[in-house]
């Protein structure tokens, strides 16, 4: 059985007790916050192995919530669950740091499953981890660190965005479809419509150009994905 702990915030004592509910039958440890301020203090004293968080909560919002946790811990996953379903909604929460988002109401199968994939992957990666670097024109993406590296220098990749990148590079050149990257990545199925993989590549691109300026490592393969070139050199879209 699992033996993971997963921290829920959300303030519908409904909602929170059916998520708990679920969560522990499928073997998890849960804890559960009615508001931001005491799901942080929760998360700070507790580290959880995953947050599954609302975003409209009292004393601190979802949003800021997100941005302390981030600043505390890069690696936790972050799953937010909004009734909010407009797709800057969904593209900020994924640009501040979640991992995933899904809207209200959603199935709690699904719920559950999107938290075993999260975990599944991240324990994965961590036994991966002795696989060895990636080097590509100056570019050392690390997997026993979790973070792509510039002459010895962290360029600040969050565990999506290395997972993303780690696809990519693994792929050694083949063009690879946004479903393909997304399953790879986040460990299940991507849902029609879903943006992450375009996010997530638009923020790997930005801190791989500050860190190797004129050179873009992810190219656009319009109607397919994307595939990873260290010898490219124009910029990408």
């Amino acid at each position: 059985m699992p033996s993971h702990t997963i921290l829920i915030v959300e303030d519908d004592p409904a909602i929170a007790d059916s998520v708990s509910y679920h969560l522990g039958r499928a073997g998890y440890r849960t804890l559960v916050a009615a508001d931001g301020a005491t799901g942080l203090r929760l998360f700070k004293r507790e580290r959880p192995d995953l947050v599954v968080l609302d975003l409209m909560l009292p004393q601190m919002d979802g949003w800021r919530f997100t941005e302390e946790v981030r600043a505390d811990d890069p690696d936790v996953p972050v799953i937010m669950c909004s009734a909010r379903t407009s797709e800057h909604d969904r593209v900020h929460g994924l640009e501040i740091g979640a991992d995933d988002y899904m809207t209200k109401p959603f199935s709690m199968k699904e719920l559950v499953a999107r938290v075993s994939a999260h975990l599944r992957r991240r324990d994965k990666e961590r036994g991966r981890a002795d696989e060895g670097p990636i080097q590509a024109e100056g570019l050392v993406i690390d997997p026993e660190q979790v973070q792509a590296f510039v002459a010895g220098e962290g360029i600040g990749l969050t565990p999506r965005e290395f997972q993303v990148l780690l696809v990519l590079a693994r792929a050694q050149g083949k063009p690879l479809a946004r479903n393909r990257i997304y399953r790879d990545a986040w460990g299940y199925e991507m849902m029609a419509g879903d943006r992450s993989v375009d996010v997530f590549v638009r923020k790997v691109r930005q801190k791989l150009r500050a860190a190797i300026p004129g050179t873009d490592f992810i190219i656009t393969h319009h109607g397919v994905g994307y595939r990873f070139d260290p010898q490219a050199s124009q910029p990408g879209e």
